[in-house]
């Protein structure tokens, strides 16, 4: 079980981390928007997601393949090693959405969104 405190600075020096590996992508990626994640502390490492979305499902799918997909994988694992933390196989760790598919699916709710796929990992 992992304290109170501990998990604050646990989330502040990851979020942290992963806004600056979110703005070093923004140039990098073609049609990238923005990246979120979800924990359970109390069940950390197994439970961290790291949902990178783009604007639209093409723009995902060309992020998928090759150098785009290990520049997201790196900037990843960099973001987790500057906030300290360790979850071994980053890919695990990993999941894609895109914006359009947010809008047709929940209506843009993305609160709802993630709330959903979070209930199926």
């Amino acid at each position: 079980m992992i304290a109170k405190k501990v998990r604050g600075k646990m989330e502040r020096r990851l979020s942290a981390a992963l806004t600056h590996a979110c703005e070093q992508a923004k140039p990098l990626l073609p049609g990238f928007s923005w990246l979120t994640h979800e924990v359970d502390y109390q069940r950390f490492p197994e439970t961290l997601v790291v949902t990178w979305v783009f604007d639209t499902h093409p723009n995902l799918t060309n992020a998928l393949k090759g150098d785009a997909r290990r520049c997201i994988n790196e900037l990843t694992a960099e973001a987790l090693a500057e906030a300290g933390l360790d979850v071994g196989d980053i890919s695990r760790h990993l999941d894609f959405d895109s914006e359009e598919a947010c809008q047709r699916e929940h209506g843009g709710d993305w609160q709802r969104r993630l709330r959903t796929k979070a209930a199926r990992h």
